[in-house]
């Protein structure tokens, strides 16, 4: 247990140049203390003490602004950054040394009492108002780019974008020499559309191309049958 505390501790250090020192962040950071409560609600939770959990969890989200169910699965090592607004559902389950910024969301598609929200695997990283939805699997290392909308399973070190949720660029290639360290990289993610808009703008101009050629194609057979006509009207 004090193991996977000092984990936590330790990833805001690693992952939040802001921190400055470990007062600050047992006092100051609410992602750590949203996760430490849900660490106590879950053990509730899996004891049997439901309502307790749900006392503990609520309070957690009054106190902080990020709404984990008791029942989720949290793994060492979970940095939420800033979090306000943040909700992770009943059978949610975060791997190890994964990163959330604000707003994210990794919600149900259903009210079937069965497993209804994502698994996130080891070091993934959401951006800011992402939403993952449903019973899907993010692969180790992947990236989710912020206010994408993730319904699918995504393979690991992939990066995703867009609304829905695109998965672009790594395609299960590891692209760093480190990637346990890496980050969100906002300024690095693709643009899907703008890359869609340069594909139809380069097909509207294709087709222009064709369509004067095709003009002048059929001016000059006009041509031709007025000089073989001898110049009279047809």
């Amino acid at each position: 247990m004090f193991k996977t505390l000092r984990r936590d501790i330790q990833a805001v250090f690693d992952r939040d140049p802001a921190a400055r020192s470990t007062l600050e962040v047992l006092l100051f950071y609410p992602g750590l203390h949203a996760i430490w409560l849900h660490r106590l609600a879950h053990a509730l939770w899996r004891n049997g003490f439901h309502l307790l959990a749900r006392g503990v969890s609520h309070f957690s989200r009054w106190l902080t602004g990020i709404e984990i169910h008791p029942g989720a699965v949290i793994g060492p090592g979970l940095f939420i950054d800033h979090g306000m607004g943040t909700v992770i559902g009943e059978t949610a389950e975060i791997g190890e040394d994964v990163t959330l910024y604000h707003n994210v969301t990794l919600g149900g598609v259903s009210w079937e009492k069965v497993k209804r929200h994502p698994t996130l695997e080891d070091h993934v990283v959401v951006g800011a108002g992402a939403q993952i939805l449903g019973p899907i699997r993010i692969g180790a290392h992947s990236r989710i780019g912020a206010n994408s909308v993730v319904v699918k399973d995504v393979p690991p070190y992939s990066v995703v974008v867009g609304v829905p949720g695109r998965v672009r660029g790594r395609n299960g290639e590891a692209p760093l020499p480190e990637p346990e360290r890496e980050d969100l990289l906002h300024d690095r993610l693709p643009d899907p559309t703008l890359e869609m808009l340069r594909h139809l703008t380069a097909r509207v101009v294709a087709l222009e191309h064709t369509v004067q050629e095709l003009r002048l194609e059929d001016d000059r057979q006009m041509a031709d049958v007025w000089v073989e006509s001898g110049g009279s009207h047809i």
